[in-house]
């Protein structure tokens, strides 16, 4: 018997592009037609439009609140779930076979080193239960609305190397999901720190001219 290779991510994507050309897309559209597979590539699709270092505004505050529900869901063992009021949202109808297009193209270029590898990081329950919560620490994080270069891109691109991860069961994908994850905690502690300290030094500053 031949060997069944399983759909790859870009493939899959294609069909999305295909099946969404000329019609109106709700994210319950997208968790039909992906099936088992839809959540976790919903996880990548609404990080990968942050994984630029310039913040868009008006987008990371819904995208990040549906990133950290599905983390939460995950970090507790539980099937994914989203309100009904949220998988009716329609998307930009224009707009999301042009995104989708893209990201066919860079997911193509990582699909050259994703295989599937170390794949005991991705069956352990407890490390299962890991990634679910720093999935929704990064949403948390791209909630947060700064005004900062990076402050999306750090946070998003923890979640597309998780998702990747978990589509094409490699290891070596859940690693760089971590370094990445611990930057940017450190990025966001530094943020906060420095925040604080230039506040200190404003209300020094306004002190000593009064």
């Amino acid at each position: 018997m031949p060997e069944v290779r399983p759909v790859r991510l870009s493939q899959e994507l294609g069909l999305l592009v295909a099946a969404f050309a000329e019609r109106p897309v709700r994210l319950q559209d997208l968790l039909e037609i992906t099936q088992g597979r839809g959540y976790t590539l919903l996880l990548a699709l609404m990080a990968l439009p942050f994984c630029t270092p310039i913040p868009l505004p008006g987008l990371s505050t819904p995208f990040g609140a549906v990133i950290a529900l599905i983390g939460l869901r995950f970090a507790l063992r539980q099937q994914p779930w989203l309100p009904r009021r949220l998988l009716q949202v329609q998307l930009p109808p224009r707009f999301f076979p042009q995104f989708l297009t893209a990201t066919q193209r860079l997911v193509r270029g990582l699909e050259l080193f994703l295989r599937p590898r170390w794949t005991g990081l991705l069956d352990t329950g407890p490390l299962r239960q890991l990634y679910g919560v720093m999935v929704f620490v990064s949403g948390l994080l791209l909630l947060l609305p700064l005004p900062v270069p990076c402050s999306n891109l750090l946070p998003a691109l923890t979640v597309v190397l998780l998702a990747l991860a978990r589509l094409e069961r490699d290891g070596y994908f859940i690693v760089a999901g971590l370094v990445v994850f611990m930057a940017a905690i450190a990025f966001f502690v530094a943020v906060f720190l420095g925040g604080a300290a230039t506040v200190q030094w404003l209300h020094a500053g306004w002190d000593g001219a009064r």
